[in-house]
């Protein structure tokens, strides 16, 4: 996320936040004996949150990765564009 710019890491945040929200809503209804049908279609916008996020990451690591390759893989610890593939196909 290094090379990310701000517009990108806030627009990620917020989803993970959304995310975070709704899993505690999760949570409090799994605690509060809430009804099935409820904490399977809350359960499933935390999962859709999440997958959104690691797209949008994966995403902005390869747009980078493309412009400049070198700079990513010394930004990033080494990855590769064969890496980020792998990474990208983890979260399908």
């Amino acid at each position: 996320m290094r090379n990310a710019d701000e517009a990108t890491r806030k627009r990620i945040l917020n989803r993970l936040k959304r995310a975070r929200g709704q899993l505690d809503a999760v949570i409090n209804s799994v605690e509060n004996d809430g009804k099935c049908r409820d904490v399977v279609t809350q359960l499933s916008a935390v999962s859709t949150a999440l997958d959104r996020a690691g797209f949008a990451i994966v995403a902005t690591a390869m747009q980078h990765c493309l412009i400049d390759p070198e700079k990513t893989a010394e930004a990033e610890d080494g990855l590769t564009v064969e890496e980020l593939e792998k990474l990208f196909l983890s979260l399908s």
